[in-house]
């Protein structure tokens, strides 16, 4: 800071009603200046000023910046990547499975929980930040990844079959030839390191978890901020982190979601984000541990949007919402990415929108907090097929794809969980979307043909089965396990040039009625043909079918389509699941969400994500307009404020 200023951030802080801040992450070297020796002055004087004024406090471990005095030791804590080895100065730069970075971290952990362990106002520790591996792939890292594979395979015969490594010449005959994935050209091979690297960020995080378990009180808890795959925003899955597995070490799942705002502002990043996080725990309320203020320049919001974002995040279930950062500062690397206050630390009209914030979220917490969410839609996402499917240059985006599904979710008010290979019970869902599953066991596969058997629907599109676990591709014809509760069949796929759709299924304008990217020559054995392609030499081929299977429905989606028409083919999916009702009566820009209070109570958020006035007809129980205070009748219509929120508590 420019100047000492805490007692008048306490004050703006309690009059905004903020009543928890997170310190201490990435300030390593301010606490260990030089090895050994520790200096807690400035986190004792933040901890005291914030217990005095009754702001509650999490304590970060300090973890993903390391000093320079260990930089200059132990020059191998920096991570060798692919591209060399890291340079000093930028933070998440080092080798998390370097022992003498391990060696370090354990001491100032230790150091730092040790010193504050018992103050009054901490409630909880955020273990490191955004961790991933950071691509560290250096000698020592490759001599770990060899002793994994010699647990995973009992044989090279067998690691050579599973790989495909024949292929090129190579074939590795001696463990002590195995060479670097650094230069791999198997996408069996680096598929497989990926996955070790994702697993190295649930070790190191379960290992943080266990330090801080060691000093933690009762009723404290450790978290974690998660981020997500990154567009300049978030979007998506990460894809060098396997967040339901790290997150088992965790009391309380956390993330960081940053978006575009002004006219950009959707809300859809808030929604998938907050989705994936309360899926990560099985339903559990999850923290927002970072989202903007102001941001980026481009994010700086409109009067009323940084409100909208707040009851956003709760709506999904979130029990906090956390602004990175408090001010804005002066220098180095964020100095741009701007805070609730800005440069001159003066209060300005994103602060004034916050005290609104602060002021309503302690007034309704009762009625807000624990927000407990049922849906009967999930969608299946896989790190391996991400990482599996960007092996292979034919222009699909495993995000783009899976956020394709998604965001139709939203936009039509249908809630949502996310599942992965490890979720126990997909049964509990009507409707199962599947998109891009590339890289899957037969196990999964399986499951997928159960769930159809037993009654569910699933919405399952091109190259999902085709190769197995270890991406090698299945020699059977396609799509594989899936054929027969899909009732197709293909064995030839294209790239499309000027190829649309024809049938009476999906009716979209003849700009939106394209195949792009993707297309697989789809032959029916049991399955109903919705859409063949419109073209000379491809249309007596299916693109989209139906199959009844057991006493279920699956819907085969064989091509890669615009967003209009995969918004037509989610609705249909959602109303033949039965799942189309009176939430669905609205759609984008005017979004609701809905769950059960911890009063036992439904509670249903109505937002406007436009800077036009909108109109609701309340079609729910009577009950209590929350913000104003107002009786609410079944039918009401009600209205909405540009950037609006209105919240009914169901009698």
């Amino acid at each position: 800071m420019p100047y000492d200023r805490l007692d008048q951030d306490v004050a703006l802080m309690k009059a905004a009603g903020i009543n928890v801040v997170r310190i201490a992450e990435s300030t390593w070297s301010t606490l260990e200046p030089q090895e050994g020796v520790f200096d807690f002055t400035h986190v004792d004087r933040v901890l005291n000023a914030m217990h005095k004024a009754g702001i509650s406090v999490i304590i970060g471990t300090p973890t993903y910046a390391v000093p320079t005095w260990l930089a200059r030791k132990y020059p191998a804590v920096l991570a060798t990547t692919p591209r060399g080895q890291n340079q000093y100065g930028p933070r998440q730069n080092m080798d998390i499975t370097n022992p003498d970075f391990r060696r370090h971290a354990e001491a100032v952990i230790r150091a730092l929980l040790g010193h504050v362990k018992n103050h009054p106002a901490i409630i909880g520790y955020q273990v490191d930040n955004e961790t991933k591996a950071y691509n560290t792939a250096g000698p020592a890292v490759q001599a770990l990844f060899v002793q994994h594979m010699q647990r995973k395979f009992p044989s090279l015969d067998a690691l050579n079959k599973a790989y495909g490594l024949d292929y090129w010449s190579n074939r590795i005959n001696s463990w002590a030839d195995f060479p670097s994935t650094v230069g791999t050209i198997n996408a069996s091979l680096g598929s497989e390191f990926a996955a070790f690297q994702r697993q190295l960020v649930t070790d190191y995080l379960a290992w943080q978890a266990g330090l801080v378990r060691e000093y933690k009180q009762p009723g404290q808890f450790i978290t974690q901020n998660f981020d997500l795959g990154w567009r300049g925003y978030s979007f998506g899955i990460q894809p060098e982190v396997n967040h339901f597995a790290a997150a088992k070490a965790l009391d309380v799942a956390g993330v960081d979601i940053y978006h575009p705002s002004q006219d950009q502002l959707t809300g859809a990043e808030i929604a998938f984000g907050g989705d994936l996080t309360r899926s990560m725990k099985n339903g559990q309320n999850y923290l927002v541990l970072e989202t903007e203020a102001q941001g980026f320049p481009q994010w700086l919001p409109y009067p009323s949007q940084l409100r909208l974002q707040a009851f956003s995040h709760l709506a999904s279930g979130a029990n906090l919402v956390e602004y990175w950062h408090w001010s804005s500062i002066h220098n180095s690397a964020e100095t741009y990415w701007k805070g609730v206050l800005s440069h001159d630390l003066q209060p300005n009209y994103v602060y004034e929108e916050t005290k609104t914030i602060g002021r309503d979220f302690q007034r309704l917490s009762p009625q807000l907090v624990n927000l407990k969410k049922t849906n009967k839609v999930a969608l299946l996402f896989s790190n391996e097929a991400l990482t599996a499917e960007g092996w292979f240059s034919n222009g699909l985006d495993y995000n783009q794809v899976l956020r394709s599904f998604y965001d139709p979710l939203y936009k039509q008010n249908v809630g949502c969980d996310l599942v992965d290979p490890s979720s126990p019970d997909l049964n509990q869902y009507a409707l199962l979307i599947v998109p891009m599953l590339y890289a899957a066991p037969a196990s999964l596969l399986e499951r997928l043909d159960q769930y159809v058997q037993q009654g569910g629907h699933l919405l399952v599109t091109y190259r999902s089965g085709f190769s197995d676990e270890n991406v090698q591709v299945r020699h059977t014809t396609q799509p594989g396990l899936l054929s027969k509760a899909c009732g197709v069949t293909y064995s030839e796929f294209t790239t499309p040039e000027k190829v649309g759709l024809t049938g009476e299924a999906y009716q979209a304008a003849p700009d939106a009625n394209k195949v792009t990217t993707w297309m697989e020559l789809l032959r029916p054995t049991t399955a109903q043909v919705l859409a063949r392609y419109d073209h000379p030499v491809w249309g007596n081929y299916a693109a989209i079918t139906e199959n009844h299977y057991g006493k279920g429905l699956a819907t085969y989606v064989g091509c890669h389509t615009s967003s209009d028409l995969v918004d037509k083919l989610v609705t249909d999916a959602v109303k033949k699941a039965g799942l189309w009702g009176a939430d669905q009566q609205l759609s984008f820009p005017l979004i609701t969400r809905a769950g059960l209070n911890q009063r036992g109570k439904a509670v249903h958020y109505y937002f406007n994500y436009a800077a036009t006035p909108g109109s609701v007809r309340y079609p729910h129980a009577a009950g209590r307009e929350l913000l104003a205070g107002t009786a609410v009748s079944q039918g009401q219509q009600l209205t909405l404020a540009p950037w609006g929120v209105l919240i009914v508590e169901e009698k």
